[in-house]
């Protein structure tokens, strides 16, 4: 009787090896057969605003079992890449005019497949305390209050030549005072820690609308013009990677969420702050997914 236990004791240890086995292996083909051919080619650019979305995205593209590669390159880089097939997409296409000559040399071999966020805004930016001061109209009369200056940022910078023109439009008694980003929201800081009045540049998405009680100035001339924020493809991938068309076809990320990220990029890992945002907005995730 003893030794027919052992034996069957035996027996027993050996099936559920053997159905382990299966198990295990029916895991490593289920996990195989997750993983997709193609692989994912970001365009990166160097811009802070580039990078919530794109790390976003990745995570969600990975976890669907693809490989995602980044390719950092200037913006003028990231275009020719999409044209030439060699980069997939790009999160930060800034449309109709920011981007416009991109567009028009390449936009018949390029998808555009989502609006990520309609309000990607440039503009005159002062303290919300400033109550009666809402649109560049209302600083008629009143510059001295601002020391009669415009803070700015590089020489080079087509927003800098933009507001060179709107003081002349808008006839201002003001004076642009060029300086480096960090320069200018230094003395932004400032000023507004102090509540005393300043007018400098904005745009958004930026880490100064959250840090900072400001807004933007109404610009009725028109002179810096909102955008919206586009996600692109290259021609092509709705048939090499369906699945992963169909997402970026219906990706959307609220500005504020881009900001909010990006001040968190400050103290935490991007790839960690991404996986936060993703674990905090499952629902929508879901639904980009079609889920």
């Amino acid at each position: 009787m003893k030794k027919l236990i052992k034996v069957g004791l035996v027996l027993v240890l050996m099936l559920s090896f053997v159905l382990s086995g299966c198990a295990s292996g029916q895991d490593k083909q289920d996990n195989e057969a997750q993983k997709k051919d193609e692989t994912i080619t970001f365009g990166v650019t160097p811009w802070s605003s580039t990078v919530p979305p794109t790390q976003v995205a990745r995570l969600v593209l990975e976890d669907m079992g693809y490989e995602v590669e980044l390719q950092e390159a200037d913006v003028g880089v990231v275009y020719t890449g999409l044209a030439s097939k060699d980069i997939d997409v790009f999160m930060d296409a800034w449309l109709p005019v920011i981007h416009r000559n991109y567009m028009n040399k390449h936009g018949e071999v390029i998808d555009d497949v989502s609006v990520s966020y309609p309000n990607g805004d440039t503009g005159w930016v002062v303290p919300k305390y400033m109550e009666d001061i809402n649109s560049v109209e209302d600083l008629k009369g009143k510059e001295d209050l601002f020391n009669n200056e415009v803070i700015g940022i590089d020489e080079g910078a087509g927003m800098t030549k933009k507001s060179r023109k709107m003081i002349e439009a808008y006839d201002l008694d003001l004076k642009y005072v060029p300086s480096s980003e960090t320069g200018m929201l230094a003395e932004a800081k400032r000023r507004i820690d102090k509540k005393k009045p300043i007018i400098f540049l904005g745009w958004r998405p930026h880490t100064m609308f959250v840090k900072f009680d400001v807004k933007l100035l109404d610009d009725p001339k028109g002179y810096l013009k909102a955008s919206e924020v586009h996600v692109l493809t290259r021609k092509g991938l709705k048939e090499d990677a369906p699945e992963a068309y169909e997402f970026l076809s219906n990706w959307s990320m609220p500005v504020e969420d881009v900001e909010n990220m990006l001040v968190e990029m400050d103290d935490k890992d991007r790839v960690e702050a991404a996986q936060e945002w993703i674990e905090n907005n499952q629902d929508k995730v879901n639904e980009m997914l079609n889920k």
